[in-house]
């Protein structure tokens, strides 16, 4: 079996098992996969977790001004000597039942169960923030995997359409062959580059395959089998105005969750030294509580259980008032500790800022020049193929070599390749521009 026909082979049985995984069903469109994705994801379920946990901690703040109800019981059996109301030592055996019930509210504690709930409130906050700095994150990847395995599948169609011109000129030639007319090198020639567009073709198929698995990975599909990817549609880049860094920056500043979770965690800080100043003031509790108990003494006659519990039933109210007067600085190191939280976080927030500005900086300049190399291989591409077109009808007619068609063929083939290539790479940096600006990245 020649070349030729082992590549026609390799062709015939790649094909039917690239339609099955992609066509089966519906192709999923950018916002499908998107949406897929932060439903399946595993760090946005964690993120999701750490919301709940949120509202959990907020809850029991909450309820820290509720009193509480306490009930106890106890049952104690004495046995041997014991000193009797004679001053003497006897073989006693007692026996005593108690039951208790009691309550205690907090009344003031110097504001710390009330900045308690607002510092809840606000790490709740800023886990919802960073819950959506997650899913942000994840439609990004999203975004870039879906567009590679798109610029796979068209380079496909390039490599489909290279073979089709391939096996038209080979059929061309193996036709003046017959009539005498070329030579059989010209035929072999021919059909090696047929043989050879066939082995690209089946090469891009594979690395189209690898692309969609990528994908599909990423939005958590147990196969990649029956999924495939609709073509989303770009724009002209000639007619897209870019806004300058400083302008988005200014409208990511009051959008990004990033910054919002940053905000959020100072003012959860400095409710953090309020808590920590609470223990400076005094705390005021409400008490009370019920009881009663039974009691008995071997050899002695005591009343019954129900009579003794009937007549020993009490009753108690109080408050209690505790004030700070010395605890070994532990008060004023915790506050101390809580203002270094708070320098900790504006740090933070500022480094945030920063971070955020150089990202929308690196983007606007890779879109910029995304959006010139767009044009540039758009211009290319209508060079080479006005060419490729000449280099065609030149060599029909016998005014060119086979080497010359092919040289012109392959720099077509670049061309277009570099244009699609380009192409979605200005699609992907003119969405991350639009990111920044809070501006949905599906593109139905």
């Amino acid at each position: 079996m020649t070349r030729y026909h082992i590549h026609k082979t390799i062709i015939a049985l790649t094909l039917p098992l690239w339609g099955v995984g992609s066509y089966a069903q519906q192709p999923w469109s950018l916002r499908q996969c998107i949406d897929h994705a932060i439903e399946h994801n595993i760090s946005i379920k964690l993120q999701e977790n750490n919301v709940k946990n949120q509202e959990v901690s907020l809850n029991t703040a909450k309820n820290s001004r509720l009193p509480n109800l306490q009930a106890s019981a106890s049952e104690s059996i004495g046995f041997g000597r014991g000193l009797t109301m004679d001053n003497t030592y006897a073989n006693r055996n007692t026996q005593s039942t108690s039951f208790n019930l009691g309550t205690d509210a907090p009344l003031y504690t110097g504001g710390q169960i009330s900045n308690q709930i607002k510092q809840n409130k606000l790490n709740l906050e800023a886990a919802l923030a960073e819950l959506d700095r997650a899913k942000e994150n994840v439609s990004i990847q999203v975004v870039s995997a879906y567009l590679e395995a798109v610029y796979q599948k068209d380079l496909v169609s390039v490599a489909e359409r290279q073979l089709e011109l391939s096996r038209t000129q080979a059929h061309r030639i193996e036709l003046l062959f017959k009539n005498g007319k070329i030579a059989e090198t010209d035929l072999a020639e021919a059909q090696s580059h047929v043989a050879a567009d066939e082995l690209a073709l089946t090469q891009q198929q594979n690395a189209a395959m690898l692309a969609l698995l990528d994908l599909s990975q990423l939005l958590e599909l147990p196969t990649p089998e029956q999924f495939d990817i609709q073509q989303p549609a770009t724009t002209d880049p000639s007619s897209v105005l870019l806004t300058a860094p400083d302008a988005i920056y200014a409208e990511a500043l009051g959008i990004k969750p990033q910054i919002q979770a940053g905000k959020l965690n100072v003012q959860s800080a400095e409710k953090g030294v309020k808590i920590a100043q609470a223990g400076y003031y005094p705390s005021l509790h409400f008490s009370g509580g019920l009881g009663s108990s039974y009691y008995k003494t071997s050899g002695f006659k005591a009343a019954s259980f129900g009579k003794q519990m009937e007549d020993n039933f009490s009753q108690n109210l109080g408050i209690s008032l505790s004030i700070p007067i010395f605890n070994r600085f532990s008060t004023r190191n915790a506050v101390r500790q809580a203002r270094l939280q708070v320098v900790s976080q504006q740090l933070q927030l500022e480094d945030t800022k920063k971070t955020l500005y150089k990202e929308i900086q690196q983007a606007y300049y890779n879109a910029l020049a995304a959006q010139k190399q767009c044009l540039n291989s758009d211009a290319a591409l209508t060079a080479s193929q006005t060419s490729f077109n000449l280099m065609q009808k030149k060599y029909e007619n016998g005014k060119a070599t086979a080497t010359e068609y092919q040289e012109s063929k392959i720099a077509f083939q670049k061309a277009e390749s570099t244009a699609i290539q380009s192409r979605y790479t200005f699609f992907f940096r003119q969405k991350i521009l639009d990111f920044y600006r809070g501006y949905p990245l599906e593109n139905d």
